[in-house]
């Protein structure tokens, strides 16, 4: 009986005294991934470091953006216009030049007119036969009447411009307000710039037309002053003089 109690009571302290190696023994066992540690301040800080990775990465991509519109504006810089009215604005400076080119009698030409002024416009002879003068002043009016002719066809001509002037007027202002770019609304303003300068053109040919006209006739009256003079000094020049003779009033 005795002997009973003694192997119960050592297999109760065994018990006991294997209880608390089992624990740690066990704790050992257990996987470490059963145990999650949160630290604030590294959490804190990987939070922060992204951020400012993310940030990083935003400027990137808008300072590409950036660099991207840059070369589109550029490219719109560099775009030409795609209208042009040089064709148009020649051709009326050629119509215009050929309507100077036609002049009547006496060409838009110093040689020609120094010697047409020389044959028609000198000093009258004095010794001409009477032919030959009412000839001369005949030729002269023709001349004047010519150039007034000439100055009407170059006013007609620049009339005639204005249309096509304002129908490229309107395209070019309509081209330049549309400009995509900075070379677009250059090359708009310079063809409007030629396009006034046309208009002069215009403008100085219908002058030098009116100015040309103008002188023939105040040269055409200055001859005709000379030669009236001429012709009076022969009319009064001494001669037969009026002889007195008999007249027939009535025939019986």
């Amino acid at each position: 009986m005795n002997t009973y109690r003694s192997r119960a009571h050592m297999l109760l302290l065994s018990a006991m005294l294997a209880v608390p190696l089992a624990v740690p023994a066990t704790m050992l066992t257990t996987p470490a991934r059963a145990f999650i540690v949160f630290d604030p301040s590294n959490y804190a800080q990987n939070v922060l470091t992204a951020a400012r990775s993310l940030q990083q990465v935003t400027n990137q991509i808008t300072s590409l953006q950036n660099q991207a519109q840059m070369l589109i504006n550029q490219g719109r810089n560099l775009a030409s216009l795609p209208f042009s009215s040089l064709q148009e604005l020649q051709q009326s400076v050629q119509r215009t030049q050929q309507l100077l080119n036609q002049a009547r009698n006496i060409a838009f030409d110093v040689q020609q007119v120094d010697r047409v002024f020389q044959e028609k416009y000198g000093k009258v002879s004095l010794s001409a036969p009477e032919q030959q003068l009412v000839a001369d002043a005949r030729s002269r009016w023709q001349y004047t009447v010519g150039g007034l002719q000439d100055a009407m066809r170059v006013q007609a001509g620049a009339v005639a411009n204005i249309e096509t002037n304002r129908a490229q007027m309107s395209s070019l202002v309509g081209a330049s307000q549309s400009a995509a770019g900075a070379l677009q609304a250059t090359q708009a303003g310079n063809q409007l710039l030629a396009l006034q300068a046309q208009q002069l053109a215009d403008l100085t040919a219908v002058v030098a037309a009116n100015g040309r006209a103008q002188a023939l006739r105040d040269a055409e009256m200055s001859a005709a002053a000379e030669q009236g003079r001429e012709q009076r000094r022969r009319f009064l020049a001494a001669g037969s003089g009026y002889a007195a003779g008999s007249a027939a009033m009535f025939n019986r």
